[in-house]
């Protein structure tokens, strides 16, 4: 937050101060509101990673049991012969929740196996294949689900940042200011009503 700007003196400083100290108050609500909406936007994120990351070790596991069958049937040249070499592709989906952009889905092109590359040589080989592809999905899968909750987490802890600034500190300055002024001009009104009922009486002894 900055410092406020020097308030000008007299019953001009006092509106300048009320509407400041207004604006900081609605800015506080909205927020708030603003706080309430991302904390539970997080709270779902968090819980789909967590089961994102369930299913990535799940189907990771899966993989790896399947290779190692594969790996005790047919060998590490079973296992070179039936690699796919192509790289896997895959697409983020971005989504905004509250002005935050985050990612919000991904999809996978598995890779393709060469016409002239063999087929997995056994049953378990073929099934660690399916299954690594899985894996890859759960993975990205993972991924996004963990970068969105990342990404609204932050935010949610800026907004909270930003909340108590106002609460904590603006606002109560704003009000402090405020009240010192308005105790100023309730002084300086009753100095002036003193004046004013003196001059009256000094001006009804001079005519008398």
């Amino acid at each position: 937050m900055t410092a406020p700007r020097r308030t000008p003196p007299g019953r001009a400083g006092r509106l300048r101060l009320h509407h400041s100290l207004q604006v900081a108050l609605r800015g506080a609500d909205l927020l708030e509101r603003k706080l309430r909406i991302l904390s539970e936007r997080h709270r779902q994120l968090r819980k789909a990673e967590a089961a994102a990351e369930q299913s990535w070790h799940r189907r990771l596991g899966e993989a790896e049991t399947w290779l190692l069958r594969g790996l005790l049937l047919g060998g590490e040249r079973a296992l070179e012969a039936a690699a796919v070499t192509d790289r896997v592709d895959v697409t983020v989906e971005w989504a905004t929740s509250m002005g935050v952009h985050h990612p919000s889905a991904a999809s996978c092109t598995d890779a393709v196996r060469p016409a002239d590359r063999p087929a997995p040589g056994n049953t378990a080989l073929a099934h660690a294949e399916t299954a690594y592809r899985a894996a890859v999905r759960a993975a990205a899968e993972y991924a996004v689900a963990r970068a969105a909750a990342l990404l609204v987490g932050v935010e949610k802890d800026r907004t909270r940042q930003r909340v108590r600034a106002l609460r904590r500190h603006w606002i109560p300055r704003l009000t402090a200011e405020l009240a010192a002024v308005d105790l100023t001009l309730e002084q300086a009104e009753q100095e002036d009503s003193v004046r004013r009922r003196w001059a009256a009486r000094t001006k009804e002894g001079r005519t008398e």
